[in-house]
Order: structure tokens, then sequence, then C-alpha cells
């Protein structure tokens, strides 16, 4: 399976990815935990924006063989976000 998924549903052909959002770039603005380091970013911009390339690449992929994408991102895993998070889950399914 292309990237790893954290989850497979093979009978919903639906996958899971939980990210952190430091190390994925979680692209909401107002995500703090997504904030770049404040040294060496010569060598950190590239490797995180490298590591969300590649996300994109392994989703596009997926969604070419017929696969639907879910990606979790650690700040929606935090248990005031779990409601929510419960409500998106409840939300997939089978593709017809």
């Amino acid at each position: 399976m292309p990237g790893r998924p954290d989850l497979i549903f093979p009978s919903r052909r639906v996958v899971v990815f939980v990210h952190g959002c430091f190390w994925h770039r979680h692209p909401d603005p107002d995500c703090k935990l997504a904030r770049l380091p404040k040294s060496r970013l010569d060598f950190w911009i590239p490797k995180l924006e490298g590591n969300r390339a590649s996300d994109e690449r392994v989703k596009a992929e997926l969604r070419g063989l017929g696969w639907r994408v879910f990606e979790v991102w650690e700040r929606e895993a935090k248990l005031e976000a779990l409601n929510d998070l419960a409500r998106r889950i409840k939300k997939i399914r089978p593709r017809t």
C-alpha cells in the first residue's frame, strides 16, 4: 500500500493517515503545532516541504488506485477535538 497508511478499511476502500502537524506541515494557518523552528531553516524548510510533497504524491497515487484518503491531524486528535473527529469518521461511506 503506497505511503503506509495508519488505518486501512478495504471494504470501504478508505485509508487513514494520522499526521503530526509539525512533520507533515499542517496547512491550517492557526495550527501552532506546525510552526517552523527558529534556527537551521536551510535544513528544516526543505525537509518539511519534502514531507508534504511526498504526502501529496501518495494521496494522488492512492486516489488513482480507487482509494479515498482521510487525513487526521495531530491537533484534531487532542481531547477537546475528538467529537469533531468522531463526526468526520462517521461520515465515511462505502463507495458505490
